[in-house]
């Protein structure tokens, strides 16, 4: 098993939290897969577009999570996972992190002037 693509157990967890298609169009790619190409980019911070080509077309895989995100879907998947801690490995939720690179400031909140001319 590669390194950032979901275990069998962990994808048990989740998969019943998946959409499903409706019917229109070409089938959608495996979600599983989907999954693993976002945790691939997640955890390497590389460009959508440098996306191995494995887990399937970049840009399939970006509108999939942009669509998710949009859809509640990883809200719904962190409460299962808060929920129904794995057996044997309780999540302390004591301890949360925001990761700062991901959340967009105002300019004047890094003390730019508030006049745009200067």
């Amino acid at each position: 098993m590669r390194r950032h693509e979901l275990t069998d157990e962990e994808w048990d967890r989740i998969k019943d939290l998946m959409p499903v298609g409706g019917g229109r169009g070409k089938p959608w790619k495996d979600h599983r897969l989907m999954i693993s190409g976002m945790l691939w980019i997640l955890c390497t911070g590389a460009p959508w577009r440098d996306l191995p080509g494995h887990f399937g077309p970049w840009k399939t895989v970006y509108e999939r999570f942009r669509r998710w995100s949009s859809e509640g879907l990883w809200d719904r998947i962190l409460e299962r996972l808060r929920r129904k801690p794995r057996q044997g490995s309780p999540v302390d939720w004591t301890l949360v992190c925001i990761d700062g690179s991901s959340i967009r400031a105002h300019r004047c909140a890094a003390g730019a002037s508030k006049n745009s001319t200067g």
